[in-house]
């Protein structure tokens, strides 16, 4: 990291203190509210992609948000928090290349008003024991674990809350701090995983298909509950056969008692967020699929091919789970 931007009221923050100790030869510029750097206008996303810089901040406001509807693994009340604005990897259908004007990671150091709104929202549930609260909605939930060490903060304070469920969405395999522990009964370790020829033309920088599968199978064999994520499904030329033969591969290598939920789900974005990505990348591959079409102001795939693309997959799902565990996301 060649730049640290730094919010002045964060800096003393251990957190901070401890982020900025692992970049001894970046340059550190204070600034009063990270939206200084990262909401800036005429930045260009793709080129920042590049060298991306890290701003340490404090999240004010609401610390967690309720999730969009049709966002769900089962659980009745369903929440995010995002300790990070902005993600490791550089997958090609990923909404916050079109969400942002920045592509710099921000780091919000304040745990512990996570923690407190969490518990907020527990005490005043009217589901108790029915609460899922995702952390890998705007970033990658494990993808810079070594730098801000959310998950090792996390699992201790969810296992002493068995009453709420806790997502880790990721595509990392950097999950030492997962082996080092005890598996949580109440944290899914959430892995999204595409066939391996569609993986390597457009999840820029992310881990092969074939380890994270074998994370996956390692981890649930130590007996953490996994969860399957195939969101979103991309019509890839021969996806009639690619995403079935991926689901009978991941099962040969994990146990399905271990797995929580798998969902599904297709490429949504808002109209004017799908322009901006592909003004960005207009040769990419993932744009030159002529399904696509605009239903509701989201630019999605038309009818046909998506209704085709999800009933395929569930169909060979339910060859493994019951359908109480497969979840359609909408949201």
């Amino acid at each position: 990291m060649d730049t640290v931007y730094v919010e002045s009221a964060a800096r003393s923050h251990p957190r901070a203190i401890a982020a900025l100790e692992r970049h001894p030869r970046a340059a550190v510029i204070e600034c009063g509210h990270y939206g200084e750097v990262f909401n800036m206008r005429s930045q260009n996303f793709r080129l920042q992609k590049q060298r991306p810089a890290l701003i340490l901040a404090a999240k004010r406001g609401r610390t967690v948000l309720p999730t969009p509807p049709g966002y769900s693994i089962g659980a009745t009340e369903n929440f995010y928090f995002s300790h990070m604005l902005n993600c490791l990897y550089d997958c090609r259908y990923c909404f916050l290349q079109g969400m942002y004007r920045s592509a710099h990671y921000v780091y919000f150091v304040n745990f512990e008003d996570f923690e407190t709104e969490i518990d907020r929202l527990r005490s005043e549930s009217r589901n108790p024991g029915n609460l899922c609260f995702f952390s890998g909605y705007d970033c990658d939930s494990m993808g810079m674990e070594r730098m801000t060490g959310f998950a090792e903060r996390f699992l201790p304070f969810f296992s002493e809350r068995p009453d709420a469920w806790l997502e880790l969405r990721t595509k990392s395999i950097a999950t030492r701090v997962l082996e080092a522990a005890d598996p949580v009964p109440n944290i899914v370790v959430a892995y999204t995983l595409t066939p391996d020829v569609i993986a390597r033309e457009i999840e820029h920088g992310a881990p092969s298909f074939e380890k994270r599968l074998d994370r996956v199978g390692s981890l649930a064999r130590q007996g953490w509950t996994v969860g399957l994520r195939f969101d979103p499904l991309v019509p890839w030329p021969g996806f009639a056969r690619l995403y079935p033969d991926m689901i009978d591969r991941i099962f040969a290598e994990v146990d399905a008692g271990q797995i929580h939920s798998a969902t599904l789900g297709t490429m949504r974005f808002p109209k004017a967020m799908h322009d901006r990505i592909v003004k960005l990348y207009p040769e990419d591959p993932l744009f030159a699929l002529a399904e696509t079409e605009t239903r509701d102001g989201q630019m999605t795939y038309r009818a046909d091919v998506e209704d085709e693309l999800v009933g395929l997959v569930a169909e060979r799902l339910g060859r493994y789970l019951p359908d109480a565990k497969i979840f359609r996301q909408t949201g």
